[in-house]
């Protein structure tokens, strides 16, 4: 269901904004409606979600001293 929405912006932004919308041919109401689909994009990243088995692990190595060598020693001791 399409809502009309009134917003008060300053004049250069919205004559810009319009020789914006001739140019590419796509109406102010998209560009805005693009606009807000990708705020709503970003506020979804910002909290992703992970499967349980990984979000047990999470913080697991806080505070512990290991780097990549240790992780390739690591694999050099199990396969080799």
């Amino acid at each position: 269901m399409n809502t009309k929405l009134t917003l008060r912006l300053d004049e250069s932004l919205i004559e810009s904004a319009k020789k914006y919308s001739a140019k590419t041919g796509k109406p102010l109401s998209h560009i805005v409606a693009d606009l807000f689909e990708i705020i709503k994009n970003e506020k979804l990243m910002e909290e992703p979600e992970f499967p349980p088995t990984v979000s047990s692990l999470r913080g697991i190595l806080k505070g512990k001293d290991v780097d990549e060598k240790d992780y390739k020693k690591h694999l050099e001791e199990k396969y080799l």
